[in-house]
């Protein structure tokens, strides 16, 4: 599992087709909104479960990558009132090793990678993170005011958890 978290001013993502290829109404919406916070880009890789999803959201919850009062790195998200915006994203499984086209292969199949990406939504919530989400398997636009900018990539693989 992969998460590349980006500490925000705030962030939004906008729907520009659902996951079934038809168009909103009106062209687009916003799925998902926030304010201060993190802005997490979700990968789901094919032999990911819900034990490995239950450290990457404990990690996440208690990194300390807020400023604090002295300019410090020092405070986590429940310390400075923050959010957080989930968006699920494969393509974080991209394989750049042979050819120009990346492949896919190693990401979790749909079928398997939408319930446990609402289980992570579900298991931040039940930690007390205000949480807004993109649209599983849709179109989406992300737009973000970045602070810092301050970007980590958490992921199982390299943490030992898979």
């Amino acid at each position: 599992m992969r998460f590349v978290i980006q500490v925000v001013e705030e962030a939004q993502v906008r729907v520009t087709q659902e996951a079934d290829g038809s168009v909103p109404e009106n062209g687009s919406y916003v799925s998902g909104s926030i304010g201060r916070g993190l802005m997490v880009l979700v990968g789901i890789g094919e032999k990911d479960t819900p034990a490995i999803a239950d450290r990457m959201v404990e990690k996440m919850r208690k990194l300390r990558i807020f400023e604090d009062e002295n300019g410090k790195t020092n405070l986590d998200l429940a310390a400075v009132g923050g959010e957080v915006l989930l968006v699920s994203q494969f393509t974080l499984y991209a394989d750049c090793k042979k050819g120009n086209r990346p492949s896919f292969v190693h990401a979790g199949l749909p079928e398997m990678s939408e319930p446990l990406f609402n289980y992570i939504v579900e298991k931040c919530r039940a930690a007390g993170m205000p949480v807004q989400t993109g649209v599983f398997g849709a179109f989406m636009k992300v737009s973000l005011v970045n602070n810092g900018p301050f970007t980590v990539v958490l992921d199982s693989d390299q943490m030992g958890w898979s």
